[in-house]
């Protein structure tokens, strides 16, 4: 019986130690999740605009409904005083992708994501709207547009399924899985770029959705396999927290 203790025990002891000897999984690791809302040297972000305000909370400015005010310290992002900030483009070029972000507007506000810089999700203070969704609306797929001769829709973009948006002022979670266009040796294109899966606030919004080119006045440009993330905010007044990406291997 002793030798057999013994056994079992130095068995166990082996596996803890193979274990121990295993390294952790790190940030960046094509199965984990990358927490994008980092500065100083960690910072995934090409350039980080000194207007941002690092709030440990935010919400309405009481006065200026239209505008968000931070609450102390933290690490939510708020995009200053104004509600305009250049946006926040990531160093690194991703291909496939699931991305969650958690953001708040302020009154008549407007943001948004963009994969690859291109591909655009609409953030909008549209809870309200009763009728007929566009992707002009909250958790919509833009719309294309025009700079000139002054910037106009061209189309009414893909509208969500359902208005899942919440009002002005509270914190919204929005989650996407991206595919990336698919492309042949010479460089053509042969598969479109897809929103596998979107949720907004829980709710699906869109499901095995195509985009056919980019968004806005991007989509006369040349799509690319891979392309950075972005966060828009210069639209208006838009907190950020919890904002997270991760590749999906093929």
């Amino acid at each position: 019986m002793i030798r057999l203790l013994s056994a079992a025990f130095i068995f166990s002891f082996a596996v803890l130690t193979v274990q121990a000897a295993e390294p952790a999984k790190k940030p960046g690791d094509a199965t984990g999740w990358v927490e994008l809302l980092q500065t100083g040297e960690a910072s995934p972000w090409r350039k980080i605009d000194a207007g941002w305000v690092f709030a440990d909370d935010a919400g309405l400015d009481t006065d200026k409904p239209a505008r968000l005010k931070a609450k102390g310290e933290g690490r939510s992002w708020v995009n200053g005083e104004k509600g305009h900030v250049s946006d926040l483009v990531t160093k690194k070029e991703f291909k496939d992708v699931e991305v969650h972000v958690e953001f708040m507007m302020g009154k008549n506000s407007n943001s948004g994501i963009k994969f690859h810089a291109m591909y655009e999700i609409q953030f909008r203070d549209t809870a309200n709207n009763k009728g007929e969704l566009s992707g002009d609306d909250c958790g919509g797929i833009y719309p294309r547009a025009e700079d000139k001769p002054r910037y106009h829709h061209i189309d009414k973009g893909i509208g969500p399924k359902v208005n899942a948006a919440k009002p002005a002022g509270e914190w919204q979670t929005l989650e996407v899985t991206f595919q990336s266009a698919r492309f042949d040796d010479k460089g053509e294109k042969t598969t479109n770029a897809k929103i596998v899966k979107a949720t907004l606030n829980g709710k699906l919004i869109h499901e095995d959705q195509e985009l056919k080119t980019p968004t806005g006045s991007n989509w006369t440009k040349k799509e690319k396999a891979n392309g950075p993330f972005m966060l828009q905010a210069d639209h208006g007044p838009v907190a950020f927290r919890n904002v997270k990406i991760r590749e999906i291997a093929k």
